[in-house]
């Protein structure tokens, strides 16, 4: 009778595991718990999200989460899939699923902000997969909150972000075609001159930092005003290291994505060049959205 309890005790506990999968979504983030240190059969909490970018907190890891991005029709269009994993995403296996296999994407020492991009499957919606392994540093897994952040991108070339695996050549100048859309879709779009160059071999990343006279556009607060001259604007942009950027004369217009709180460089041509672009497509018609020069 006293294992007939246990094991109802047992399988009801996985139920409200399973239910809080789906209770404490806001359809970008998820928080949620394996709820139990008894030993059961092999279980996967799955979890479904419908935004381009988002949050995975998991209290008590089990044996394994599987989330499922499904951002809808207006995001149909996104080419990679980017997480950063928290310091705490130690003991835990990162996995995505491509054409029915899953392929690792981190290990269970994965190194400090070490940010992982790879290709969707196009076929499926993006899945990201979680397998806990043995409890490391003698500390309980119900003690413990591991996660991370994701995000959706549309063109790696509107800023590539570090350790983008099997995206094009973030380092390649962009062609016209590109930088046209490039002001259409970018994060933040300025235009300014390179006051500084730094450059980080740890992390394989060099920090432009900016002087800017006009801001187009921005989506966070990347570029913040100065409370003196000579520019009203400043903020830093990162590329990768491998890029070898050097600090250049003149004006450029700075094109880019956002990707985990930091700025990172697309298109970024000499202002001039731009002009003459921009000015003979719109002689053509051929460019793809208005941008406000006037």
């Amino acid at each position: 009778m006293y294992e007939m309890v246990r094991h109802v005790i047992i399988w009801v506990y996985l139920a409200l595991a399973i239910f809080l999968t789906s209770g404490t979504t806001d359809f970008c983030n998820w928080t949620g718990s394996s709820f139990t240190e008894e030993k059961v059969p092999r279980l996967v909490l799955q979890v479904r999200l419908r935004c381009a970018t988002g949050q995975i907190r998991w209290f008590s890891p089990g044996q394994a989460l599987r989330v499922v991005l499904e951002p809808g029709l207006s995001y149909a269009s996104r080419t990679s899939l980017c997480i950063k994993p928290s310091p705490s995403l130690r003991g835990v296996n990162v996995f995505t699923e491509r054409f029915g296999r899953l392929q690792l994407l981190t290990t269970e020492r994965p190194s400090r902000e070490k940010i992982r991009c790879f290709r969707p499957d196009e076929a499926h919606a993006p899945v990201i997969y979680l397998e806990a392994s043995v409890q490391s540093n003698n500390v309980p897994w119900r003690r413990r909150a591991v996660g991370f952040k994701y995000e959706l991108l549309t063109n790696p070339r509107t800023g590539a972000g570090p350790d983008h695996a099997g995206l094009e050549d973030p380092c390649r100048p962009c062609n016209n075609t590109e930088l046209l859309m490039a002001i259409c879709i970018s994060d933040f779009v300025v235009q300014g001159s390179i006051r500084n160059i730094s450059h980080n071999s740890d992390k394989e990343t060099s920090s432009i930092q900016v002087s800017a006279t006009r801001v187009f556009r921005q989506q966070s607060s990347v570029f913040v005003r100065n409370s003196e001259p000579p520019s009203p604007w400043s903020g830093h942009i990162s590329t990768l290291l491998r890029c070898h950027m050097k600090p250049g004369d003149g004006e450029f217009l700075f094109t880019g994505s956002e990707h985990f709180g930091r700025a990172w460089l697309g298109c970024a041509p000499r202002f001039k060049d731009f002009l003459s672009v921009y000015h003979s497509a719109r002689a053509a018609r051929s460019n793809p959205c208005h941008f406000p020069l006037d």
